[in-house]
C-alpha cells in the first residue's frame, strides 16, 4: 500500500539509526576515557563495585604511604642511637681508664673527666635535636603518659605499646602472686667463732673466691671477709638475729632464677663445725641454692618474671616493670593509668584501632638513662655523686654498662618493629593494591579490542541506517507516478 501521511519505513529507519548513534557515542566515549563506566547508566551496579574499590585503592596507597613515612621516622631514630650508643661505648672506656689510678695521674684522669662531660652533654644533645619533620624523637615525646604510679613499689615503669582503643586511657593493675626471692644459705657453726681452720669457695653470678680463715676466727670476720669480695662474686653476707652465736646468712646480690650462692668446703676439718643450709632450723647441709623469680598479674594476664622485674607483651599492651624490693616480695595488687602519649602510627587502608599502631619511644636524655637503683648517667659528670674525679669508677661503669643496655635495647625494639611489622606491611598492602587494582580495572576500565569492534560495528551501522534512512524517505515519491 502506498502513504505519504505516514512513512513507517522511515521512522522504523530513524529509530534504527538513532539507536546506532547512540551505540557509535558510547564507543567512541569509552575509547576517549579508556573506562567502560562513566556514568551509572553503564552499569549500577559495576560503578557501585567499582567506586568501592576505588576507595579501598586509594586507602591502601594511603597506607603504604604511612608505612614508608614510618619506617623513615624509625630509621632517623635508629640512627641516633647509634651514634648514643658510640658514645655511651667511649665514656666506659674513659671509666676503666680511670679505674686505673695507679698508672695515672691525677690531671689524666681529669681529662677523661672532661671527655666525659662533653660526651654526657652529646647525648643529651642527640635527644633534644633528633627531629623529623618538625617531630622531636628521642626526647620523651614519643613516650606514654603515666598518671597514679605507685613509686614505693614501681621503681621505673617502661611502656612499650599501649592500645587506648575507644578509651581515653588505659588502666594497669599489677598483682604479684609469688614473691621474688634472693638465693641464700645458712651458715652455722653452733657458735660465734670457728672452731677449726677451714677453707671455703663462695661464688655467686659474679664470680668465684676462695677464702681461708684459721681456727677462733669470729663469724664478725667471716661476714667481712665474704662482704669484702661481693663485687667479685655477687655474694653478701648478713648476721642472723642480731647475734653472730645464731649464724649468718649468704645471699645473692640480686633476685631471681638466674642468681645463686655456693658456699663449699675445701678442707675438710673433723666434724661439722660448718655447714650451710637452707634456712635457720632446716636440716640437711645444702651447698647452693638459687633465687626465685616473682610471678605477677598484668590486668589479669600473667606476666614473664625476671628477678624483679615483670614483662608483658600483648596485642594490646607491651610494658616492662621494675618492682621495688619491698613489693616485688610481698603480694597485692598496685595501679596506675597509661592516660596518653606514644607514637601512633595508620598501618592499614581504614581507620580503626585494628589497623593502628602505637609505639613508645623512651628519652634518651642522661637524666633518664641508667636506672633509680644504679644511678643516671647524669651523675657521672663533673660534681656527680658517681664521677671519676670522685673515685667512682665502679660505680659510673654499672651505670654506663646500664645505659648501653637501655640503649641496645630501644634498638632492637625499633629495629624490630621496622621489619616485622612495617617492612611485613608494606609488602602486604603491596600486594592487596596490585589485587584490588586489578579487579577495578577489570570491571571499570575498557577493553580496547573488544571496543574497536564495536566501534567498527556501529560505524556500518550508522552509515547503513543513513543509508536505508535516505531510501525510505524517497519511497514516497513513487505516489507521484500514479498521477501521470
Amino acid at each position: 500500500m502506498a502513504r505519504i501521511n505516514t512513512n513507517v519505513s522511515s521512522l522504523i529507519a530513524q529509530h534504527r539509526l538513532s539507536e546506532a548513534n547512540k551505540d557509535l557515542t558510547v564507543r567512541l566515549q569509552r575509547l576517549s576515557t579508556g573506562l567502560k563506566i562513566n556514568r551509572g547508566a553503564d552499569g549500577p551496579a559495576d560503578l557501585i563495585v567499582s567506586e568501592r574499590l576505588r576507595s579501598e585503592i586509594e586507602g591502601i596507597s594511603q597506607a603504604i604511604n604511612n608505612s614508608e613515612r614510618a619506617t623513615n621516622v624509625i630509621a632517623t631514630a635508629e640512627a641516633a642511637l647509634a651514634e648514643v650508643a658510640n658514645l655511651l661505648t667511649t665514656i666506659k672506656s674513659l671509666a676503666v681508664e680511670a679505674a686505673n689510678s695507679g698508672g695515672l695521674s691525677k690531671e689524666e684522669i681529669q681529662a677523661n673527666q672532661l671527655q666525659v662531660d662533653d660526651a654526657v652533654a652529646s647525648i643529651t644533645r642527640i635527644s633534644d635535636t633528633t627531629t623529623f619533620a618538625g617531630l622531636s624523637l628521642l626526647n620523651g615525646s614519643l613516650d606514654y603518659v603515666t598518671s597514679g604510679v605507685p613509686t614505693s613499689a614501681l621503681t621505673d615503669v617502661r611502656i612499650f605499646q599501649a592500645t587506648f582503643g575507644t578509651n581515653a586511657t588505659a588502666p594497669v593493675a599489677v598483682e604479684v602472686i609469688s614473691s621474688a626471692q634472693r638465693a641464700s644459705l645458712f651458715l652455722s657453726t653452733g657458735s660465734a667463732a670457728l672452731t677449726s681452720s677451714v677453707s671455703i669457695e663462695v661464688a655467686g653470678n659474679r664470680g668465684v673466691q676462695v677464702l681461708q680463715f684459721v681456727s677462733n676466727t669470729g663469724l664478725s670476720a667471716v661476714q667481712f671477709a665474704i662482704n669484702q669480695v661481693t663485687d667479685s662474686t655477687g655474694v653478701y653476707a648478713s648476721v642472723v638475729n642480731g647475734s653472730f652465736t645464731s649464724g649468718i646468712s649468704v645471699y645473692s646480690s640480686d633476685f631471681g632464677s638466674s642468681q645463686f650462692v655456693s658456699v663449699e668446703k675445701l678442707s675438710t676439718p673433723p666434724g661439722t663445725f660448718f655447714d650451710t643450709y637452707s634456712a635457720k632450723g632446716v636440716t640437711g647441709a645444702l651447698q647452693r641454692d638459687t633465687g626465685e623469680d616473682v610471678l605477677a598479674l598484668v590486668n589479669g594476664t600473667l606476666a614473664l618474671g625476671d628477678g624483679k622485674t615483670v614483662k608483658l607483651n600483648t596485642n594490646t599492651l607491651n610494658l616492662e616493670l621494675a618492682l621495688s624490693d619491698a613489693y616485688a616480695q610481698t603480694t597485692g595488687v598496685r595501679t596506675f593509668s597509661i592516660t596518653g602519649g606514644g607514637a601512633k602510627f595508620q598501618l592499614g587502608p581504614s581507620v580503626q584501632t585494628s589497623q593502628q599502631i602505637s609505639f613508645g619511644i623512651q628519652s634518651i636524655a642522661s637524666p633518664q638513662l641508667g636506672g633509680s637503683e644504679l644511678g643516671f648517667l647524669s651523675s657521672i659528670v663533673s660534681g656527680g655523686p658517681n664521677s671519676l674525679v670522685a673515685g667512682e669508677a665502679a660505680a659510673a661503669s654499672n651505670i654506663i654498662d646500664a645505659a648501653i643496655n637501655q640503649v641496645s635495647v630501644t634498638r632492637g625494639r625499633l629495629g624490630a618493629f621496622e621489619l616485622n611489622t612495617l617492612q611485613t606491611n608494606i609488602r602486604s598492602l603491596q600486594i592487596s593494591l596490585e589485587n584490588v587494582t586489578a579487579s577495578e580495572s577489570q570491571i571499570r576500565d575498557t577493553d580496547f579490542a573488544a571496543e574497536i569492534s564495536e566501534l567498527t560495528r556501529a560505524q556500518v551501522l550508522v552509515n547503513v541506517g543513513t543509508s536505508v534512512l535516505a531510501t525510505a524517505n524517497s519511497s514516497t515519491q513513487s505516489v507521484l507516478a500514479l498521477l501521470q
